[in-house]
């Protein structure tokens, strides 16, 4: 760079600083470039600038252009760096601000999981297990993995005579009006065919039993002349019972157990009930004390027996699937009832767990959810392993939920699992609830007996319309002592392995045990009164539905 150009560059800056400013020029003519630093005696600070051998002038600095522009000299060299502070001061406060919220998120979480952890009780109140959030935090790896607690405290209520039962009912928002189908079909030759307890079912029937409408007529068993038929006597003790404790006996495989733990209030307000077959009736005969009571109604202890004449099914299971899932049928002028499986001991008074799980959340239907399993998919492959029924009907059944949307259970879904623990259910009789109730008899009766494959379809089809709560297992385990059955129950469908054990051409093993169809007097296998949906012709091609993997993630469960 020539002087000339230095003299004009220094002439220019001195010009433009104040006098309080002294000039020192360094030239590096190997890069051809010209550093100016330009020293404050008072306070020492540098600015650099830089301009390209042509003499682009312009680009000398900022500083100048103002000054040319006729601005004052004092505005320049005050308000530039204040912009520079301000821009840079922003940019650092928006980093700051996020970097602050996101370690605010981040102390919330853990503060929510250190909660759950907590034994002082104002932290542990704090906690919802059941929450997004922390489902989210456990995938991460910030929740610890804890065995599953078999039994937890329950919340209850202190005093069964201070608890305020609701007076009226739930009002019906959705479903208002529901009727059932009484008779039973006639075939398109103008014969009426056998009556079925479950009713001749088509699949057109069954896809609009899930529309829901304010006035709806659906399939819901006790079809006339299809079997379950009560007594008279039991039929007119069962109209004056509200509140309903119900269980079940079939085959003769338990003996009622009496509950413990009873309020005075309760044993009044209640109506125990157990139905038996004659199977079952004769059973207990044999080997507990049966009273009779003037009207003739069976009693032991605080159970009433009730007889269901002519079984509707020739499998046992499916047998007690009936008062299980249509107690609001068996015993319609009941309001509330509690479910509690043959085979069990119930330990809580029945007032404190109405008010538990129905009234304290404004519920209608409480179900547990399942120790081991939340989707449906695994809890088939465990029925397989376990023999529970036949394994290429458990994997038909399936692939019908597949094909028909079902997703296998995960933590966007909104169901705490898909699988319910159903040996207690707990009931407001409201429209909706029936009508759940219905659907899921329903599916039992088309497909496998197993109850826990149906339930998540059923709540699936009907979608947030159906609101149900399903509460934790450890407090389920706490609400029943489990007693073992009397004797081993098994049939040899649930030893079926696949299609040709079925239809009678092969040798079925259990336990060492061979059974040769060919040579047996009822080597026919299939159901002649339930599961009819698995030989009835599907309206869709489901050789192509692959069935979703399946972790198992625990024992056969």
């Amino acid at each position: 760079m020539s002087s000339p150009d230095l003299e004009f560059l220094r002439t220019r800056f001195v010009s433009t600083f104040s006098p309080q400013f002294s000039l020192k020029i360094f030239i590096e003519s190997h890069n051809e470039k010209v550093y100016w630093l330009i020293m404050d005696k008072e306070s020492p600070r540098s600015v650099s600038f830089r301009t390209h051998r042509r003499g682009e002038r312009s680009n000398l600095t900022l500083h100048t252009k103002d000054v040319e522009a006729g601005l004052p000299q004092g505005r320049v060299s005050q308000d530039y760096p204040m912009k520079i502070v301000w821009k840079k001061g922003f940019i650092r406060l928006v980093l700051v601000g996020g970097i602050l919220w996101m370690l605010l998120i981040l102390l919330a979480s853990l503060l929510h999981v250190w909660s759950c952890q907590s034994s002082i009780s104002f932290f542990s109140a704090m906690c919802n297990k059941d929450s997004k959030v922390f489902s989210m935090l456990g995938s991460m790896g910030f929740v610890p993995k804890q065995q599953s607690q078999h039994r937890c405290p329950i919340p209850l209520a202190d005093d069964p005579d201070k608890i305020v039962i609701p007076k009226g009912k739930t009002p019906d928002e959705i479903v208002k009006n529901l009727t059932y189908v009484m008779e039973d079909e006639i075939l398109p030759s103008g014969t009426q065919s056998s009556p079925l307890f479950g009713g001749h079912q088509n699949w057109s029937q069954r896809e609009e039993s899930f529309r829901l409408t304010s006035n709806m007529k659906v399939h819901c068993g006790f079809i006339r002349n299809g079997g379950a038929e009560m007594a008279p006597a039991d039929i007119k003790y069962a109209k004056k019972c509200r509140f309903v404790v119900a269980s079940g006996i079939f085959d003769g495989y338990d003996i009622p157990h009496q509950p413990s733990n009873l309020s005075p209030r309760s044993k009044k307000l209640f109506c125990f009930l157990m139905a038996v077959d004659e199977t079952s009736l004769k059973f207990i005969k044999e080997n507990v004390t049966v009273t009779e009571d003037s009207d003739g109604g069976k009693w032991v202890g605080i159970w009433r027996l009730v007889l269901l004449k002519h079984p509707p099914y020739d499998e046992p299971r499916r047998n007690g699937k009936v008062p299980k899932i249509l107690t609001h049928r068996l015993f319609p002028k009941a309001q509330y009832s509690i479910w509690i499986d043959g085979k069990m001991e119930l330990i809580v008074d029945p007032l404190l767990i109405l008010e538990r799980y129905l009234w304290r959340g404004k519920h209608t239907f409480a179900i547990s959810q399942h120790k081991h399993h939340r989707n449906i998919y695994e809890e088939a492959d465990s029925n397989k392993r376990r023999k529970r029924y036949a394994r290429p009907l458990i994997d038909l059944h399936m692939k019908i939920y597949r094909y028909e949307g079902l997703e296998p259970w995960n933590s966007t879904k909104k169901t705490i699992s898909d699988v319910p623990e159903g040996a207690i259910i707990i009931r407001e009789h409201t429209a909706m609830s029936n009508l759940f109730s219905c659907l899921w008899f329903n599916e039992v009766n088309l497909f496998t007996p197993r109850d826990q494959l149906s339930f998540g379809y059923v709540v699936y089809r009907l979608g947030n319309l159906f609101r149900f709560f399903m509460f934790p297992n450890c407090e389920y385990n706490s609400l029943f002592v489990l007693h073992p059955h009397i004797r081993e129950h098994s049939s040899r469908i649930e030893w079926v392995t696949n299609w040709n054990q079925l239809k009678g051409n092969g040798i079925i093993s259990n336990k060492g045990k061979d059974w040769d169809q060919a040579n047996a007097n009822n080597g026919n296998l299939i159901e002649s009164r339930g599961g009819l949906g698995l030989w009835t012709p599907y309206p869709a091609n489901l050789d192509s539905v692959v069935l979703p993997p399946v972790d198992r993630t625990s024992k056969a469960g």
